[in-house]
């Protein structure tokens, strides 16, 4: 079985900070918007350097991406950053009607997504925003599961025309994928092969993933683990593939199993190959404060959860 090294734990909104300034060293069209959190969207580096391209407009959400949607008219690549509740729920109406309606060039960056932004609790832990936005029409929808991969995304979406929403983290997290990858958007990754059950991750469950995928190993269960980091367009053809050779699957994600990466994934299934699965997910739910460890492992979003959903959906096949 193919095993992954963390390099050290790294936060995923600084590889987006990190993919921002590479931008901003080589792509002039590039420009930044911040709705008062240059710091905790780790945009300082960008601002000090292209104070020229960097808007500051507050805590305006609606008004910062309307102002992002005038920008593409002249040809601009605006990257949004705000709080991933912020991002979405705040400013729906602005970005169904003035990005995604006409299919503006806006990159709506939004940090601290999920139960893992900790004790700032329920009400800016927002677990419904991948399936709010994945329904938009003309939306890509990105949630890379670590420093390295966010950074490469971060600068991979800028080359691609259309609206995107790239959903990233406060914690640190395990940093394993490579450190200068290329970022296929809609191409997902396989990461271990295996032959008893299809795991399908995204975002932080990543790496649980990958860490309950070497208990199964020691158990005598072959585990096929799948980084999904783009939920839309979904990568439709590796799901196939995998549980064609499986015949059960688990999704696992930071988000409310309503609307989220596991029902787009039953959508394949029911079209194409009917298969057993299994959601990691909250539970139709608000979050709480806790710290992120705490809050994964009360909401089942972590290795032990991902290995018990496992072994249930292998005894379903």
């Amino acid at each position: 079985m193919k095993t992954y090294t963390n390099t050290g734990n790294k936060d995923t909104r600084s590889g987006f900070g990190a993919g921002l300034t590479e931008l901003g060293k080589t792509n002039e069209n590039v420009v930044a918007l911040c709705a008062d959190l240059i710091g905790s969207l780790k945009m300082d580096d960008f601002k000090a350097n292209h104070p020229e391209r960097f808007f500051q407009v507050g805590i305006a959400e609606a008004n910062m991406i309307g102002l992002a949607a005038g920008m593409t008219i002249g040809g601009k690549i605006p990257f949004t950053g705000t709080f991933a509740n912020f991002s979405t729920g705040r400013v729906y109406d602005q970005i169904r009607q003035s990005v995604a309606y006409s299919d503006k060039n806006v990159k709506i960056c939004a940090s601290h997504a999920g139960l893992t932004l900790g004790e700032d609790g329920a009400t800016h832990q927002i677990l419904e925003d991948i399936g709010l936005m994945k329904m938009l029409p003309g939306m890509t929808v990105i949630n890379p599961c670590d420093y390295n991969q966010t950074k490469a995304a971060t600068i991979a979406i800028a080359e691609h025309h259309g609206p995107v929403y790239l959903r990233f983290g406060r914690p640190k997290v395990a940093n394993f994928t490579p450190e200068n990858q290329s970022f296929e958007i809609g191409k997902a990754i396989q990461l271990t092969e295996g032959t008893d059950v299809t795991i399908v991750a995204t975002g932080h469950l990543v790496w649980e993933a990958l860490e309950a995928a070497k208990t199964l190993n020691e158990k005598g269960i072959s585990a096929e683990v799948i980084n999904i980091h783009t939920i839309k367009p979904l990568d439709d053809d590796a799901i196939i593939k995998s549980v064609s050779k499986t015949g059960c699957i688990v999704t696992a994600e930071e988000h409310n199993y309503l609307g989220g990466l596991g029902e787009s994934v039953s959508r394949v299934l029911a079209l194409h190959k009917p298969t057993p699965q299994e959601f990691i997910a909250t539970n139709d739910t608000f979050g709480e404060s806790g710290t992120p460890e705490q809050l994964m492992e009360k909401y089942g979003l972590n290795k032990e959860a991902i290995i018990s959903a496992a072994e249930t959906v292998i005894k379903r096949k």
